[in-house]
């Protein structure tokens, strides 16, 4: 190991570098690999070193010590994937769009309000990736509600930035809700909860994804917001801030119906659905298909135009059919108890008990297949054998709709490609209650809450990124991202002064990762000049200052 001087000269200018080298012998041959890049150390720390690679005395070197450093792999790597994809090019380098990315990287590293990221800070190299520091939970506040304000121009252009070269032709596109803890929030209303809150007042989120499951924009409603009713507002947005042309919309059997379907007629694009149960029996009832088509095996029935591909999947069968029959046995356990108590309490009364017991069997929604019966303050439980086969006909059976062309898509291209709205599902995972958790919310304004929503969604992006590319490594995502993390500093103190430094080797796992996604540690940590919360730099989106900071 030693330290090497060179001299380049461009033109008129010379260029000088000192460089930490290694030699070392491969295949008989001896090759150099730089350590690190030593030009912007004083000449005090170089000769200082020099004097440890000699193995000289250390009299002439003050004060010299080893500590460890901040966490430095997960930011950097995270930064070089978020550059990939173009979400460092929509925040910008102004003050805003460096606390933009923080908020992003922030929320894949760790999992906690804008406060906890003011601590959590202390522990990661901020200031050597970002170029951030010294900012306060207020400075982040603003963050998001430059974020928010400026939402739709961001959008427009990481779209244009990503598909450039492209053509986007499947979008994918669900809605979920999301609790709130407190009753202030200007978005909340109570609605149909999904998570099973009761009590508890939501937002809605829309995501749209590509075909892969990339999100590409997300919106926030209101909490009694029906789902169909979100559809035409993407639409219009695909239309005229994407500018999008020839598109497929993916929808579950709840989100596309006739007045979306009517939108997407009119804009000439398509449509890949399912439809409910009621609307299959009816089909059934009209002749269209019969059940002798829900097989295994994928059918396709084509109606006034449009493609109906017909499947029973044999696993929900088997699910469905236990879970009736749990749900019957549960019914049989409450009706043996209450002629328990009916034998036990002779004031107690036979009509309170059937109407308890009806109760339960309309909250199963088992009364077309149970009917109740009494005789001497005895409850008995008689199945409809009749009812039940009829009931089990459907099982398992689900029909996929669509109007594009057979000669672009074939039956199984159109039944696996609405199979993808799964992506969307674990999207929403993810961001929900899985690696992300931005549930439970406890944001007041409205604006905060989307761009909470806008972090969240564009974390998933690098998550969903990072993912692709170390799913062949076979490990979690929360362990691969752990893995990076750990890769940390180590400051190296000669003479005085401080230098952050890297490890010169790494454990195979973080090797494997940072192959795989292709990125590589720098050989010198520099402190940029940090960035200034106080006095913004104002870019692109700024018309002429900052917003002021304002309350949570």
């Amino acid at each position: 190991m030693y330290i090497q001087a060179n001299i380049k000269k461009v033109g008129s200018k010379i260029y000088r570098s000192l460089l930490l080298v290694e030699n070392y012998r491969e295949d008989k041959k001896v090759k150099h690999k730089v350590i690190a890049n030593l030009t912007s150390w004083s000449s005090a720390m170089v000769e200082g070193l020099r004097c440890l690679i000699k193995g000289k005395s250390l009299a002439s070197v003050e004060n010299f010590a080893l500590k460890a450093g901040k966490s430095f792999g997960g930011l950097f790597a995270l930064m070089e994937l978020a550059k990939k994809l173009f979400i460092k090019n929509i925040f910008g380098s102004s003050s805003h769009g460096k606390l933009a990315m923080l908020l992003v990287l922030g929320r894949i590293l760790t999992q906690g309000s804008r406060r906890h990221l003011t601590f959590w800070k202390d522990g990661q190299a901020i200031e050597e990736v970002l170029q951030v520091s010294k900012f306060d939970e207020d400075d982040l506040y603003e963050t998001l509600d430059w974020l928010e304000k400026h939402q739709a121009e961001m959008e427009d252009k990481w779209f244009r930035l990503r598909f450039e070269n492209q053509k986007a032709e499947f979008f994918l596109y669900d809605v979920t809700s999301s609790y709130l803890e407190g009753q202030y929030n200007e978005l909340a209303t109570y609605g149909y909860n999904r998570d099973g809150k009761k009590g508890k007042k939501q937002i809605m989120i829309g995501l749209l994804t590509t075909k892969d499951g990339a999100p590409v924009a997300v919106e926030v409603f209101e909490g009694n917001t029906s789902d169909v009713t979100t559809v035409p507002a993407q639409i219009k947005k695909m239309v005229e801030r994407f500018g999008v042309t020839d598109v497929t919309f993916i929808g579950d059997r709840g989100m596309v119906k006739r007045i979306p379907i009517e939108l997407l007629g009119s804009q000439g694009w398509h449509y890949i659905t399912a439809i409910t149960k009621p609307q299959i029996e009816s089909l059934i009832r009209k002749n269209v298909f019969q059940l002798e088509l829900f097989e295994n095996k994928l059918a396709e029935v084509v109606h006034e135009g449009i493609r109906y591909c017909l499947r029973r999947n044999s696993e929900r069968q088997k699910e469905i059919q236990n879970n009736r029959k749990e749900k019957i046995a549960k019914i049989e356990n409450c009706c043996e108890k209450l002629n328990g108590k009916l034998q036990s309490k002779p004031r107690a009364k036979s009509a309170t008990a059937v109407k308890e017991l009806k109760g339960k069997i309309n909250q199963l929604k088992l009364e077309d297949i149970l009917k109740i019966e009494t005789s001497d303050r005895t409850l008995t439980i008689k199945k409809d054998s009749a009812a039940i086969k009829k009931v089990e006909e459907l099982d398992g059976c689900y029909v996929i709709k669509s109007d594009v062309a057979p000669e672009k898509m074939n039956a199984d291209q159109v039944h696996d490609t609405y199979k993808t709205l799964s992506k969307v599902e674990f999207a929403f995972r993810t961001m929900k209650t899985g690696l992300l958790e931005i549930r439970p919310l406890f944001h007041r304004k409205a604006n905060r809450t989307r761009a909470c929503a806008f972090v969240a969604m564009l974390a998933y992006a690098v998550s969903h990124e990072l993912q692709k590319k170390t799913i062949h490594l076979g490990r979690p995502l929360e362990n691969v991202i752990a893995s990076l993390d750990q890769i940390q500093m180590q400051e190296l103190k000669i003479n005085d002064e401080w230098t952050p430094i890297l490890p010169t080797e790494l454990r195979e796992d973080q090797k494997q990762i940072l192959e795989a996604i292709g990125v590589v540690l720098p050989k010198t940590i520099r402190r940029s000049p940090p960035c200034v919360t106080k006095k913004r730099k104002t870019c692109s989106y700024d018309k002429k200052t900052a917003s002021s900071p304002a309350n949570p």
